[in-house]
This record gives structure tokens, sequence and C-alpha cells, in this order.
């Protein structure tokens, strides 16, 4: 666990609503990898777009993580296994859950683009990603 580092810009702001600190940052160096508060949306719908027109815009060099703070984008990730900044986990976690509820919810709509099948896939791997954030391998 890391303690708080007075004095130094945004090291504080993540452990400040979270009960880790993330942190470790000394000269703007922060060792931890974290997770895109969009958990990577971005940049599958830029390939969408990019696969049906041709065209790529840039990809942002920083984002929001989980813990609140502004990382390069090379230092996120979306796999659990890469991500060391325990307040991300925490939120990665929650998101693939409640995510997987709402795809347990939208496989009983009738009329729907999807087929109960794959809704009821991707909530199982939405599952099974939050089970691998929150430390539960099986």
């Amino acid at each position: 666990m890391h303690t708080p580092l007075i004095g130094v810009r945004g090291a504080a702001r993540c452990g400040a609503t979270r009960a880790v600190w993330c942190s470790g940052r000394v000269d703007g160096i922060d060792p931890h990898i974290h997770v895109d508060v969009k958990l990577g949306s971005d940049v599958v719908a830029r390939d969408i777009l990019a696969s049906a027109f041709g065209l790529a815009g840039d990809v942002p060099a920083t984002v929001t993580t989980g813990c609140g703070v502004r990382a390069p984008l090379a230092m996120t990730s979306a796999s659990p296994e890469r991500v060391t900044c325990l307040p991300c986990r925490e939120y990665a976690h929650g998101r693939h859950a409640l995510m997987a509820k709402q795809f347990d919810e939208f496989a009983r709509l009738p009329g729907l683009a999807v087929s109960y099948d794959e809704a009821v896939r991707v909530a199982a791997w939405h599952r099974d990603l939050a089970r691998r954030f929150a430390g539960l391998d099986s």
C-alpha cells in the first residue's frame, strides 16, 4: 500500500474517495497500470469507424482512469492481470458486474437486435472480467 505524498500534485486525489492510495507519484512518474474510465470504448469506436469509413481519428494521449487521475493511454490496460492500481481494479470490477447484470436483463427483452444466446454470452464474459478484476480467478 502506498502512502500519500504531501505537496505532489494529484498524489492524494484518488485516495481521497477510495480506501487505498493508488498514486506513488514521484517527479511525475506513476508506476501503476490503470483502467480507462470508459473501459476502452473510445478505442473500440475508433476501430469500428476506421473499418467502416477507412478514416481513423487520433486516440487521446491521456485518459481519465477509474481512480480519477489522468494517465497516459499507454499506462492503462483492459486486462485484469496487468492492472496494478487497486482503486482502478475495484472500479473495473463494479463496472463489469453492472454490465453483466444489464446484459442478463437485456437477454429477456423481446425484439432486440441481438439474440438471447449472444446477450447471455456477453453477460458471462463481463461476469468473468468482474471476477478477475476482484482477484477471484477460477
